[in-house]
């Protein structure tokens, strides 16, 4: 008893319940773009996997967790990728289901389908791996929440995770309840998504949009469980017509690793994971950087962070990914604050706009500044922090990308 108590505050600390375009290249040198997805398939959910939850030695054995995630896009078959990215052992995924929610964490009655991964009803994920399971026929609507659901039947080393969820999914200790349509069985919540990196559609999209970010693309700072973050209402702007895919990570830089806290990798080190690797992108759209710039060790030579956006261009032409720069957003008024560092950000911002490396600009900075002080957020876009857009500056921000540019 005294080791499952033990195991216990470990586990409930980990599921977080103790605790408008601008200039543009020619044309002409814009990369050819695959206009659909290879045999159909395009993202319509993701989350980039940012670390491993602390104090998980033996991850969850007998939780099924139920992810509540949100797709931009519909289709008539789907799949599921599942990430050990960050764990240090194999993890043996047991029984996983994929649904569509009615509320809470019950399914939409019929809607509940069993996954398998080569035929097979179970798979073993090695550290550092993910593994993509077999299609299964279901209609997913645009716009709608999903529960996809993983049991892991036994000790597994330390659990993938997304910390920033801004959503509520659900999970239960007591065993293998991944089949149950009713939700009933999951009496426990979490703020985070375990596990799943991302859901695929086939029938409906062109394509899918990579947005690479920070907190500001991952949505803090809007009301949770709402799917108000900027790459959502883009998504309500398509229509359905390309996939939203969210490569978002709170406190991720472009260049250093914030060890210990959650940040992920840095973007260049996650790049190939979390967008190149990812079928059927036609467009990337890059919003990171701020980060490299107010936090400790702050990089205040502009010319560093505008390397990481020229390296970052040419890895996704490479792959035929057209690239559109992000201007950072004002932060005047936040905690570290001081001219140096605005003198950076407006360095970086004036590259994004007139280098010509990037296939077009999206201004998100003059989207949300305040006219009357432009180094300020204006305060009905801003979350009270004068970093984090609140709901409606991130719908300003999607308003702000030329749909005509994706």
């Amino acid at each position: 008893m005294r080791r499952f108590l033990a195991v216990s505050a470990a586990v409930l600390a980990g599921f977080g319940i103790l605790t408008t375009s601008g200039s543009a290249k020619p044309e002409s040198a814009v990369p050819t773009v695959t206009e659909h997805a290879v045999n159909g398939w395009v993202g319509t959910w993701a989350a980039a996997p940012a670390a491993a939850v602390a104090n998980t030695p033996d991850g969850y054995p007998g939780f099924s967790i139920r992810n509540v995630v949100h797709s931009s896009a519909g289709g008539s078959r789907t799949r599921v990728h599942l990430s050990n990215a960050f764990g240090a052992s194999p993890v043996t995924f047991g029984h996983v289901t994929i649904a569509v929610q009615a509320t809470g964490p019950d399914a939409v009655p019929g809607t509940l389908r069993s996954l398998t991964f080569g035929g097979a009803p179970s798979v073993v994920v090695p550290a550092g791996a993910e593994a993509l399971s077999d299609p299964v026929n279901l209609r997913v609507p645009a716009d709608a929440n999903l529960l996809v659901t993983t049991y892991v039947p036994t000790k597994s080393g330390p659990v993938t995770y997304h910390p920033a969820a801004s959503q509520t999914s659900y999970f239960t200790r007591a065993g293998d309840f991944a089949g149950s349509e009713a939700g009933a069985p999951y009496t426990e919540q979490t703020s985070v998504w375990h596990y799943v990196s991302g859901v695929d559609v086939q029938g409906s999209a062109d394509a899918s949009i990579v947005t690479l970010g920070d907190s500001i693309t991952d949505g803090v700072g809007s009301v949770a469980g709402a799917n108000h973050r900027w790459p959502d209402y883009l998504a309500d702007r398509l229509h359905g017509r390309f996939g939203v895919l969210n490569a978002g990570i709170s406190a991720n830089r472009l260049l250093l690793d914030v060890p210990g806290s959650g940040a992920g990798q840095n973007a260049l080190s996650r790049f190939d994971r979390d967008v190149l690797s990812v079928g059927g992108v036609r467009t990337l759209i890059v919003l990171e950087g701020i980060n490299d710039i107010q936090q400790d060790p702050h990089q205040t030579d502009p010319n560093a962070i505008t390397s990481a956006y020229r390296q970052l261009v040419t890895q996704a032409h490479a792959r035929g990914i057209r690239v559109l720069g992000g201007t950072l957003t004002p932060f005047k008024g936040w905690r570290v604050y001081d001219e140096t560092l605005e003198a950076t950000r407006t360095a970086v911002n004036t590259f994004i706009r007139t280098s010509g490396v990037f296939d077009g600009v999206v201004d998100f900075d003059a989207a949300v500044r305040d006219p009357a002080d432009p180094l300020r957020m204006l305060p009905a876009y801003d979350s009270g922090d004068h970093l984090h857009p609140g709901d409606a500056g991130y719908e300003r921000m999607a308003a702000a990308v030329r749909l005509d540019r994706l």
